[in-house]
């Protein structure tokens, strides 16, 4: 009897691992296992220290990593550093040139350092400027969802996407991505599964398409 498929979810920037409540793989061909961010543990840290530290949490030989956003940033430098069976991103980036022009300007200019972190750290502050339905949806969507809002983690988080080293892809990769995906747009993105329609944060509401896809490339 052959042993299950060992699966490894990590989420987008600030996610939280509810972000995979919607995926659905068959039970008795696959585990999963799904990573929550941590703290850096200094204001420094690199990304692939870092990567250590999840990996550190990887308790099964040869898993399959699947990241979303920022996520599949991560499980990219994971796999640099285990061995995998297979590697997954979704929303994602495969290298430093699919970063958008206005993310590119944003490192150059290091605009992003005006970040408000501290909107994030405290949302709930903030909840009284989210008005009309539809910022009233993406309110809650954000208070279930994003709950990781340490400013140390968000300010690392945030240049480590604009710095990522990167320049070639990895070999074997599988990327999924949204037509309409706003943070990294389509245009820029090469050699992916395309979802119609799907956002960045298709994971929510495509989730039926992405798990059909990922259990049929591990076929």
């Amino acid at each position: 009897m052959n042993s299950k498929t060992h699966i490894y979810f990590v989420p987008g920037l600030g996610a939280n691992t509810k972000i995979f409540n919607n995926i659905k793989l068959p039970e008795e061909l696959f585990e999963t296992h799904f990573l929550e961010w941590e703290i850096p543990s200094e204001k420094e840290e690199s990304i692939s220290n870092y990567a250590k530290r999840m990996c550190a949490k990887i308790t099964h030989e040869n898993p399959v990593l699947v990241g979303v956003s920022f996520g599949g940033v991560m499980v990219q430098e994971m796999s640099k550093i285990i061995n995998t069976k297979k590697v997954f991103l979704i929303s994602s980036i495969k290298n430093n040139g699919e970063l958008p022009k206005r993310l590119q300007l944003a490192k150059a200019t290091k605009a992003y350092k005006l970040f408000p972190t501290t909107m994030v750290e405290n949302f709930e502050a903030y909840e009284k400027y989210f008005l009309g339905s539809n910022l009233q949806k993406r309110k809650e969507l954000y208070k279930t969802y994003m709950s990781v809002r340490d400013p140390k983690y968000i300010t690392w988080a945030i240049y480590n996407v604009l710095h990522w080293k990167q320049e070639k892809s990895f070999d074997d990769i599988i990327h999924i991505h949204g037509t309409e995906d706003g943070v990294f747009p389509i245009k820029h993105i090469k050699n992916c599964i395309k979802v119609e329609k799907g956002t960045h944060v298709m994971i929510l509401n495509k989730a039926k398409i992405i798990s059909k896809i990922i259990e049929e490339k591990l076929a």
